[in-house]
């Protein structure tokens, strides 16, 4: 029969063919996925491996902390050994001195992003790579150590110092800020392991309070049970080094979170991606601060809320410029 003798025909074909070709193009659909630009795989400048520290459990939270501060469209992947032979223009974030050591030495011109290192170690790698290498900061700055016994102990005008003789003059730009924040204060030279205890109570004469520096040599677990016993047989407290030494009886120490830390190396790595270099070493501007509440009741010394003392030492910071520096 002839369809075109026949229009009801015609009109049941032509539905037909319409009807199958929506099944083919949803079967189309179905089996050929739409290009998401928002679930794209991250592209090649949103990779950065970690070089993990010797303390699995810190690497497990700082990788944690870094996903959740760089964001989804960043890659993490574990720095392995001869990593940098396939990749050397990817950044490495790299956990403590021992972690940045492994990295350098493997290649010398991969950028790297050290964290939990002090200021000390990486100022000088920092001169030579030209902006390859950059690090954000953890141990607490002194002159923020300083103003936070100011703070506990408002009449406090002096503070004593320890030091072996090659870091004497690491510690002089503390010594020379002072002033502006209604302090002085003098370094005590610990000549030899003997003369620690001699030299502690000269500076225990001098001082209202010793600001302890971040130096194993002086403060280790096998001297400061003396060094704090003998401090406060003369009254006197102690500000420092670390979080870990305000447990074993020091008065307080501020500290870096590690969520401030992440937050700021997220920064760095958007800046290295969008300049082709990292800004310098800094300490994250926000930190927090231990005290042992035992220690101040047995001295008689009225505690300040904890975040009253914050906010006084990021006040006094603040007045001299001094965050914008650190």
């Amino acid at each position: 029969m002839n369809t075109t003798e026949n229009p009801n025909i015609a009109a049941k074909t032509g539905s037909l063919v319409a009807s199958w070709r929506l099944v083919i193009l949803a079967l189309f659909l179905i089996v050929t996925p739409i290009s998401n630009p928002v679930a794209a795989q991250p592209t090649e400048g949103s990779l950065v491996y970690l070089a993990g520290s010797e303390n699995s459990a810190l690497n497990r939270r700082m990788l944690s902390l870094l996903q959740e501060a760089l964001g989804s469209r960043t890659i993490i992947r574990t720095f392995s050994p001869g990593q940098t032979s396939q990749d050397s223009t990817t950044p490495v974030i790299a956990l403590g001195p021992s972690a940045f050591t492994r990295v350098r030495q493997e290649n010398r011109n991969v950028p790297i992003l050290a964290l939990l290192v002090e200021q000390s170690f990486i100022d000088g790698y920092v001169e030579q790579a030209g902006g390859s290498v950059s690090g954000i900061l953890y141990n607490p700055p002194l002159i923020r150590q300083a103003i936070t016994g100011k703070v506990i102990l408002p009449q406090a005008t002096r503070v004593a110092m320890l030091a072996h003789p090659d870091k004497v003059e690491s510690y002089e730009p503390t010594i020379e800020r002072l002033p502006e924040y209604g302090m002085e204060g003098k370094i005590f030279v610990v000549a030899s392991d003997g003369e620690l205890i001699p030299t502690l109570i000269r500076a225990l004469n001098y001082g209202d309070f010793i600001l302890a520096a971040p130096d194993s040599s002086i403060y280790n677990p096998r001297t400061i049970k003396h060094i704090l016993l003998t401090a406060y047989r003369r009254n006197r407290i102690v500000i420092g080094p670390s979080q870990a030494y305000v447990k074993a009886g020091s008065l307080a120490s501020t500290y870096t979170p590690l969520t401030e830390i992440a937050e700021l190396a997220a920064e760095y790595i958007q800046d290295y991606r969008v300049k082709g270099r990292f800004p310098p070493p800094a300490y994250p501007e926000a930190f927090g601060i231990e005290v042992n509440k035992q220690v101040a009741r047995s001295l008689n010394i009225p505690l300040p809320d904890r975040k009253d003392i914050i906010t006084s030492v990021q006040e006094q910071l603040r007045e001299t410029g001094e965050v914008a520096d650190e």
